[in-house]
């Protein structure tokens, strides 16, 4: 199963990207990687972000994947605050899709619906996804993006070795 998971930081965001990702490849094994794009907080002031789309094939249950890509975080000293989502972080790993069905997965539905409201997760996606298709809305991610409000955030590209 082909999962597409969204990647932020916004403290030591280079080291921890990279860590994020040796980590995923040690786990999953080969990944698709999207460019890594700097872009403001969005919904806090804080620091600027590193983010990025990661694709990986596995045959874990939604729930049991949710459960490792937490375990990460936890390893590279995520800190979660229950009463302020929006805080500066040193990974966020989001599972995105899986599959190409809607699933409803503890309390995430999936597709995340900040596929369509974030740049800094449905530039990336369409980068690495352009011509898969968006299971709730029919359109391909390259026709989202192409239809999206691009000022709303400004994202540039970062060169980020993750070899």
């Amino acid at each position: 199963m082909r999962v597409w998971l969204s990647l932020g930081s916004n403290i030591d965001p280079e080291s921890n990207i990279r860590s994020a990702v040796g980590n995923l490849r040690r786990m999953f094994g080969p990944l698709v990687l999207s460019s890594v794009y700097s872009g403001e907080a969005v919904g806090f002031d804080g620091d600027p972000f590193l983010n990025m789309v990661v694709g990986l094939d596995t045959e874990l249950a939604a729930s049991q994947l949710m459960e490792r890509l937490r375990g990460v975080e936890d390893r590279q000293g995520r800190v979660r605050d229950d009463m302020n989502k929006n805080s500066p972080r040193t990974i966020d790993i989001d599972l995105l899709t899986y599959g190409d069905l809607p699933l409803q997965s503890g309390r995430v539905a999936l597709p995340r619906d900040e596929i369509t409201r974030y740049a800094f997760v449905l530039k990336p996606l369409a980068e690495v996804a352009r011509d898969e298709v968006h299971p709730l809305t029919g359109r391909t991610y390259g026709e989202l993006w192409a239809a999206f409000d691009k000022t709303r955030q400004t994202l540039n590209p970062v060169e980020l070795d993750l070899n």
